[in-house]
Formats: structure tokens, sequence, C-alpha cells
């Protein structure tokens, strides 16, 4: 463990007055549980309503897509082609395919059959298949069957038509080309003989006679060449125009068109399933990314890390709405969580014969839990004849409005037949003072006159609390000895639950364990810290600290854990301050 990750500590024989916060201090961090497969489990079972309700979705998405777009019709017709001896036949089949998947073609047929929609549209909608080098498969859809024979049987029309175009205008072009060579050959005579013509009627010379006889040799030649090159373009002209007449009467239709075999029910179920699944894969993908990015602790072993103390209790989740329909309900009768919660509430409370026992149960995120919690543990103590003081120092009061109030002041309310005496601070005593210790400065603040009343004769003070690291948690001290925090997993994060143990430790209150709500099923970590913890009760519950037990350092460190501190260090978690601020509170 590094300096950074240790807690500030008083130097050696410092009084429990030694003021901490000017110590250096170094924010450490937090080791949250390693990503496993059973943690990704958890997450999606926590969150399965979700992934079911994205897979519902995907599966009406997919049958609305059905309605909308529905499978298509399909057909297909087969058709044999004669190749160009021209080209190869690998070369010529793929040629083939090229032409009739091209727009022209698709344009031919859409304007033919006077299709509603593009000649781009159209030719997304069928394919050619080639089978050998002279067979092809063509497959229409559309939105009938007998639409879409139609449209086969036309595109093939067009196709072999447009084919025998293109070989024609091939052949067409090839016999221009020999017939200009034709045309040239005759104009190269004729410009032999107009050039002896000229030559001769010029005056007799040696040049003059050299030049026509090599002129003459030239058009004997030229002249005996161009019957041949006439033969040659004359056959020629009827091989392409053979082959053009093969390649276009050759060709044709082998199966005519005929509908592929159609099921509605399969196109539904593919559609549904497809739907389906794709609204599960993205249900399930959102919780395991929320799950993966997200801050706020679950595992009992990181809370115990965050918060410096054990977690003693975890429960599953309690819905206060449900188990809480009525004061009449007030002690959680009729929940088996808000039972444990209470059970171990009841060994948590101190004894002390010196002064009243105080008990303080804070509340780190789920308020309406913890005091349902408090009122049920109040309801639960004065039915056995103990009389109990119940302060409702939380921003909403929520203990208050289970017993049907949250006017501020002391009074008495009947909770399930018994008697419990409610004390509410007024809304503008953002930290009020309670009836114990209370420092120098606190001093100047006395607790009112019903308070004190009602609390000196009282046999047990419980406090509900949330406390606001904008507002520090001095006030703390003047209400309880003892705390329990309650912690629902899943709702803070780590640098919120550390905030809250570091201000009941500044507040020089006992912070004697935590109650997780709502803690995973598969969580198989303790709830114990790495670093030291306060120690307990000595002697079990039935026994006092010493009063140096109940006095600690600013800082949070127990003036017990000083005197332990070959134990090891207390592992420090994040720096608990600016980002909580927001929760003021609430």
């Amino acid at each position: 463990m590094s300096d950074g990750d240790r807690i500030a500590r008083p130097p050696p024989g410092a009084s429990d007055d030694y003021d901490l916060t000017d110590a250096d201090e170094s924010p450490g961090g937090y080791a949250i549980g390693l990503v496993s497969l059973a943690f990704l489990r958890a997450a999606l079972r926590r969150s399965r309503w979700l992934w079911r309700a994205t897979a519902v979705a995907g599966f009406l998405v997919g049958l609305g897509v059905y309605v909308v777009h529905p499978g298509a019709y399909q057909a297909s017709t087969t058709v044999v082609l004669v190749p160009n001896p021209a080209e190869q036949p690998t070369g010529a089949i793929v040629t083939d395919v090229a032409l009739a998947e091209s727009r022209t073609v698709a344009g031919r047929v859409v304007q033919k059959l006077g299709l509603h929609e593009s000649a781009l549209g159209f030719l997304g909608s069928y394919t050619v298949t080639p089978v050998t080098d002279r067979v092809v498969v063509i497959t229409v859809g559309a939105p009938s069957s007998g639409e879409a024979v139609a449209r086969a049987r036309t595109l093939a029309a067009e196709f072999l038509q447009f084919r025998a175009q293109q070989a024609q205008a091939q052949a067409q072009i090839e016999l221009t080309g020999l017939q200009q060579q034709v045309t040239q050959a005759q104009q190269h005579i004729k410009s032999l003989r107009a050039q002896i013509s000229q030559f001769a009627t010029q005056p007799p010379s040696a040049a003059q006679q050299a030049k026509l006889t090599r002129l003459r040799a030239q058009l004997s030649q030229a002249a005996n060449q161009l019957p041949t090159l006439e033969q040659g373009v004359e056959a020629n002209e009827v091989s392409a125009r053979l082959s053009a007449t093969q390649m276009a009467k050759g060709s044709q239709v082998l199966d005519p068109a005929t509908p592929l075999p159609h099921s509605h029910y399969k196109k539904v179920i593919l559609y549904a399933a497809g739907g389906t699944l794709a609204g599960l894969a993205l249900g399930m993908a959102i919780v395991l990314i929320q799950a993966l990015m997200s801050d706020h602790l679950r595992r009992r072993k990181d809370v115990a890390d965050a918060l410096g103390a054990p977690v003693k209790l975890s429960v599953g989740v309690i819905r206060v709405g449900h188990w809480l329909p009525s004061r009449r309900k007030l002690t959680g009768a009729q929940d088996r969580n808000m039972q444990r919660i209470v059970a171990y509430l009841r060994d948590a409370v101190p004894t002390s014969a010196e002064r009243t026992p105080a008990l303080a149960i804070v509340a780190v995120d789920n308020a309406e839990v913890a005091a349902a919690s408090t009122t049920s543990l109040a309801a639960s103590l004065a039915a056995d004849g103990k009389h109990v003081v119940l302060a409702d120092l939380c921003d909403d009061t929520p203990a208050a409005r289970l017993l049907g109030t949250k006017d501020p002041g002391v009074r008495g309310v009947s909770l399930n037949g018994v008697h419990v005496v409610l004390a509410v601070p007024d809304d503008d005593n953002l930290a009020p003072v309670g009836p114990l210790r209370r420092s120098s400065a606190q001093a100047r603040h006395p607790a009112s006159r019903e308070l004190a009343s009602a609390c000196a004769s009282a046999d047990l003070i419980l406090t509900l609390v949330s406390l606001d690291p904008s507002l520090g948690a001095d006030y703390l001290r003047t209400w309880a000895d003892d705390a329990v925090v309650i912690v629902t997993a899943g709702r803070s994060s780590a640098t919120r639950i550390h905030a809250v143990g570091e201000m009941i430790r500044i507040a020089r209150t006992r912070l004697v364990s935590a109650v997780l709500i709502g803690a995973d099923k598969t969580d198989e970590s303790l709830g114990i810290p790495d670093a030291p913890i306060p120690p307990t009760r000595a002697g079990g519950a039935g026994q006092d600290l010493p009063a140096s037990h109940h006095r600690q350092s600013r800082d949070g460190v127990a003036a017990s854990r000083s005197n332990n501190a070959s134990n090891g260090p207390h592992q420090r978690g994040a720096d608990a301050a600016p980002e909580l601020s927001h929760r003021n509170r609430t």
C-alpha cells in the first residue's frame, strides 16, 4: 500500500483534540471488484426487465416490418445462351450477366410493364445467376406471385432482345471497319493512277522513268490485293451476320417463368425472430455497458472498503411502497428483510450506565427505507416498554411523514398502539444541536427545552440523518454515540460512501457497521474492509466502551484505533469531497 493510500494519522502522543485538517493528504483509489462472468450475469439478472422489454419491442418491430414490407413473392426462369464466337466462354457469360443486370434492361422492363418504381429500384428486386457458361437463372421478386411471373418473363424477353441487338451492333461495327479498309484500298489505287498519269506527261528522263516504274509496280500490287480484301470483307460480313443471327435465334428461354414456393409463416417467424434477437442483443448491450461503466458499489467488500467499517448485514431488495401502504405496517411485519434489519438494529443499540443510549441511523442514499427501518425499530422498542425519542434530521423528514406529520417541533405520536416522542428540527436549522455532548461552539446553541426534557427521561434516542459533505457533520456527536450506516447496492459511488464514513469519524461518533440493502445473491465477498476498523463494543452488546472509545479525531480515526496502530494502516479511498455536494441533504 502506497503512502497515498494511507489516511492521515495524528503524531504519537497527540491529544484527541489534535486537528488533522492541516495534515497532508493524498487521495487514493478504491480497488473495485474485478469484472467476471458472475458479475455480468448478476448485472443481467438485476436489469432483466430492460432486456426483456427490448426483446418484446424488437418482436413487435419485426412484426411491424413484415406488415409494412411483407416478404416478396419470387419467380424464376432459365435462359440458355449462344456465346459470341469472338469471346472466350468464361468471359462471354460474365458479359451476359452484366447485360442482364444493366439499368438499360431494367428500364425497359419498367417501361413495358408500367411499374411505379425506378429502374434502379427494380434492378434491386432480381438477380441473375450463371449456372454454366451458357445457362443463367433469373430470379425476380414482386408483391404477388402473378406479378413475379410476369416480371420474370418480361425480363428474360427484354434481356434476350437487348443481347441480340448488342450482337448485331457489334457485327455492324466490325463490318464497318472492314468496309473502311476496302474504301481506303480503292482510294489508294485511284491515287496511284493519278500520279502515273501526271508523271507520264513530263519530258522523258532517267528519274522520270524510274518514278513511273515504281508507281506502276505499286499500282499492280494494290490492284492485285483489292479483290482479296473485298472477298475477305464479304466473307467476314457473312460470318458476322451469321453469328449475330445464331446468337439471337439460338439464345432462348429454356424454362419458362414459374413461381417459387412461398411460406407466410416462415417469413413471419423470420421477421419476428430477427426483431426479437436484435432487441435482446440491444438490451443486454445497454445493461452490460452500464454495469461496466458505473462507479456505484454493489459488493459487500467494496462498500466496506469505501466506508471503512464492516458490512455486518446484507438483505435483498426492499420495496417500501409494497410492504408499507399505511402506518399500521410500520413495524415491517410483512417484509422479512425489514424484520432482519430491525432485529440487527436492536442489537446495535448501545447501552450505557452513564447517560441515555443514543444511536444514529445514517441514510447514504435511500432515505425512505432508512426511515421505515428507524420507525419500525422505534415501535419495536416502545412495545417493550421503553421511552423512545425519535429525531428525524433528514431534509425531507421521511420518518416524520411516515408518522403522519412533518411540522417542526417535539411531540408525542402514537405508533401501532405505543407512544413515541418525535423531534423534527426547524427547516432553517441546517445543523441542529442535540441533547448530548457539545463542543464549545455548539454550547452557544443548546437544544430546545422540549427536546432536552424529552431526552432526559428517555430510555433511548434514535436519530435518522442523511449527511451532506457541504454542511459537515459536527452536530452528529450531539445526537448519538454510535452510528449505523444504511447503503443501497448500486445507488452510491465509492466517493460518496467514503465521504459519509469520514464525516461520521470527523464528528467523533463511533461508526459501528453498515447494512447493505439490495445485495446480489451472487456476492460471495465478506463485508470486512482491508484496513483496520474501529473496535466494536467490548465484551459484546451488553457492555459499554470506555469513554476514550467515544472520542475520535477529526479525520475520522478513532483514538482506540491509534492505540492499535500495530494492526496496520487504514486504507483510504478516493477523496471524498467536491463532487458530492450536489446530494444536498436529499
